[in-house]
């Protein structure tokens, strides 16, 4: 088992692409980042919808968990150091809260923390094609130093399943918080092929 001495915030919103999020959990326990999980009732919904699983599946692979609504967590406080937050995936709605400061759940008061104490905010937004509203407010983000990280599929990487496309998108989130384990398959430049 490895020694935990970080603190990640991961949060579930209701965009498609759960599984990306239940891989990223996966992942983070072979590292040293404790996962702080916060999931929106939509997104417990889509994880049910995409992957089969529960809430109490996806707890399983976290060392804390917290309700979207217990606004007392610790991680609603900046006085509870993490080194920053994933929101994976990140849904227009959760975006537009985030950058307007209108949240009212966990997930929203979270990142504003994250935010307002600097620390990284990676936010995997999910939606195409995206309309005005969509690029205002990731700019706005970008802008206030929130990572703005579609999980768009590499193709340069040859993946030859749905599962190493998923997992070279939560390889490149990982690489966010200097976490980075194996596999991906990094840019060595253009080569010949036979």
């Amino acid at each position: 088992m490895v020694e935990k001495t970080a603190d990640l915030i991961v949060a579930m919103t209701g965009a498609s692409g759960s599984v990306l999020c239940v891989r990223l959990l996966q992942r983070l326990r072979a590292t040293p980042l404790r996962a702080h999980l916060v999931a929106s009732k939509w997104g417990i919904q889509t994880l049910q919808h995409e992957c089969g699983l529960g809430l109490s599946d996806l707890q399983a692979f976290a060392e804390v968990s917290y309700s979207d609504q217990d606004l007392g967590a610790a991680i609603s406080s900046g006085s509870f150091r993490t080194i920053g937050m994933v929101v994976l995936p990140c849904s227009m709605k959760t975006l537009a809260c985030i950058a307007n400061g209108t949240g009212s759940g966990l997930i929203h008061r979270a990142a504003d923390v994250v935010l307002k104490e600097r620390r990284r905010l990676v936010l995997a937004v999910r939606e195409t094609p995206l309309n005005d509203i969509h690029l205002e407010n990731m700019l706005k983000l970008s802008r206030m130093g929130a990572t703005i990280f579609p999980p768009v599929p590499t193709f340069y990487a040859l993946p030859k399943t749905v599962e190493e496309l998923v997992d070279h998108s939560v390889s490149r989130i990982l690489d966010q918080f200097g976490e980075f384990h194996e596999p991906l398959v990094r840019w060595q430049g253009m080569r010949e092929r036979s």
